[in-house]
């Protein structure tokens, strides 16, 4: 247990140094300035995050995870050229969420820029408490049923009652884990064994909530372009 305590600590993640940061977007210096407190303010911008230091800034507990490690083989001229593809996630239990992929030919570098990566792509997610079965108004699951895709992979993601957890697979249950879900119901279809579409494709979901959310905002001729 001490080997275990000690080996946690050496690899524990250091806290963010926003003093020592020199920002290289307009964003950016907004964070550092303080003019943006928070990546909902981003959103509303609708503005595209390129400094992974904005997301650290931001929201400091954000937590990470390896999802998939691969081997990937190119054929040159000359011989086959092998390199390490990383799927990670990010995310804070508590409405945000990330996912991304990379390529290098050393593990530790695919797993460095996967994770930046994941976090240049954070969305927000709206929770809530949409069964029918559960009464209690608490953010503890979704408030609507959703639909997403990527490629084959088709995923449905229906709200649960509280107790119930995550009847998913384990890669849409890492998904929603890290969005702040506790309780869905979960059914996908297509080629789910390749999860790097199996996670796009539940990110593509939360998407298109966080889009029905705002669409209160917008004017009726958009609204009819968007085939209300």
């Amino acid at each position: 247990m001490a080997y275990r305590k000690r080996r946690e600590e050496r690899f524990e993640k250091p806290a963010f140094d926003i003093a020592g940061w020199n920002p290289a977007t307009e964003l950016g210096k907004a964070v550092k300035e303080n003019r943006i407190t928070s990546i909902e303010q981003i959103y509303n911008l609708g503005k595209r995050i390129q400094e992974v230091e904005i997301v650290d800034a931001l929201i400091p507990d954000i937590k990470s995870e390896v999802i998939e490690v691969k081997s990937v083989q190119r054929m040159t001229k000359n011989n086959r050229k092998m390199k390490f593809r990383v799927t990670a996630i990010v995310g804070d239990m508590n409405g945000h969420v990330g996912v991304g992929a990379a390529k290098d030919i050393e593990v530790k570098a695919s797993i460095d820029s996967a994770i930046r990566n994941a976090k240049r792509n954070i969305i927000s997610v709206m929770l809530g408490c949409g069964s029918w079965q559960c009464t209690c108004g608490q953010r503890h699951s979704l408030p609507l049923t959703i639909r997403g895709k990527c490629g084959s992979v088709e995923v449905i993601i229906k709200p649960g009652p509280r107790g119930l957890g995550i009847v998913a697979s384990k890669s849409t249950k890492a998904v929603l884990q890290f969005a702040g879900v506790k309780d869905a119901w979960s059914f996908s279809r297509g080629q789910t064994s390749t999860r790097y579409n199996t996670l796009m494709a539940v990110i593509a979901a939360l998407n298109n909530m966080e889009e029905m959310k705002n669409l209160d905002t917008l004017e009726p001729n958009k609204a009819v372009e968007h085939n209300l």
